[in-house]
């Protein structure tokens, strides 16, 4: 399958300042390498340890490379299902069973407030970095965060809107980008006439508009911080998008839909969010698809 992400690893945002992230120092233009920490059962025994200490460094790599071929697969995978079981009888020990009757509310039906777009990035889990709670927020994810104009056809994540909007009424929907975005990075590199034959590919081409208005304001600017302009204009793109749903316009024109942007940096935890001005913007532009007029911009940091 082709990856996400292109060879180039780099995340430059602009700024030179070190960030610490899980316990890792980064500093901007550098990205996290993600780095899987053993169960304790799966490190090696003392008697292991104390024979590869005995023989070179190659050797001790080796017997280290073995013990994964060996013992690893099929006993990593219990051992990680394990954790998953404490983690949920923790969830229902401290939380289900403290809030039941919240939880049997919810049970008996869903009245969120806000649906949320957002990309299937390990890295960028709305439920931790905005506290939502069950029953709080009707959740989309995907590659890159996008979503396709309605003459585009059915697709998940316009399925997903069909439900949230025209079923459970909610009264917002927030959009959110992030930094490092693999799926934006591929957008980006993609050239006129390339094959298509990949998933990813395919998918992507929704923030064409994106990529293209990008290069054409951006062309000064180096690759990387090409990528991050196109994170974001990607968001803007598809608000734009969300108002060529018949449905969703006629909600936000009455009042009973509002339409946000947000953009997570998971390099210095910083989110941006704004909110599209329906009002503000011609008529032209909606019809154009093009860009529209924001409000309440503010930035958490």
């Amino acid at each position: 399958m082709a990856s996400l992400t292109p060879p180039s690893t780099s995340c430059n945002n602009g700024s030179s300042r070190t960030s610490t992230i899980f316990g890792l120092m980064l500093k901007s233009g550098e990205v996290e390498q993600t780095h899987l920490s053993l169960p304790g059962s799966f490190r090696m025994s003392p008697r292991l340890s104390l024979k590869a200490s005995k023989e070179s460094p190659g050797l001790t790599k080796e017997i280290r490379r073995e013990k994964f071929k060996t013992a690893g697969d099929k006993q990593n995978e219990q051992e990680l299902f394990d954790e998953l079981k404490n983690r949920f009888l923790s969830f229902k020990r401290n939380n289900y069973l403290e809030n039941l009757e919240e939880y049997e509310k919810l049970a008996k039906g869903q009245a969120p407030k806000f649906m949320v777009i957002a990309c299937a990035d390990s890295r960028v889990c709305p439920s931790v970095i905005l506290g939502f709670q069950p029953g709080e927020a009707f959740m989309v994810r995907n590659v890159a965060n996008l979503v396709p104009p309605y003459e585009s056809g059915p697709s998940e994540t316009n399925a997903a809107l069909e439900f949230a909007v025209n079923s459970l009424e909610v009264e917002n929907i927030l959009v959110i980008g992030h930094s490092c975005c693999g799926g934006i990075r591929a957008l980006m590199s993609m050239q006129e006439g390339s094959d298509d034959s990949s998933f990813i590919k395919s998918w992507v081409r929704v923030g064409k508009n994106a990529s293209i208005s990008t290069k054409a304001t951006a062309s000064n600017l180096s690759f990387d911080q090409q990528c991050r302009h196109c994170e974001k204009e990607s968001v803007s793109r598809s608000l734009s998008n969300l108002l060529t749903y018949p449905w969703i316009e006629e909600r936000v024109m009455r009042g009973l839909l509002s339409l946000h942007g947000g953009y997570y940096d998971f390099v210095d935890c910083s989110f941006e969010k704004w909110t599209l001005d329906y009002m503000g913007s011609s008529l032209k532009e909606k019809a154009g698809g093009g860009k529209h007029a924001t409000k309440n911009h503010s930035f958490w940091r």
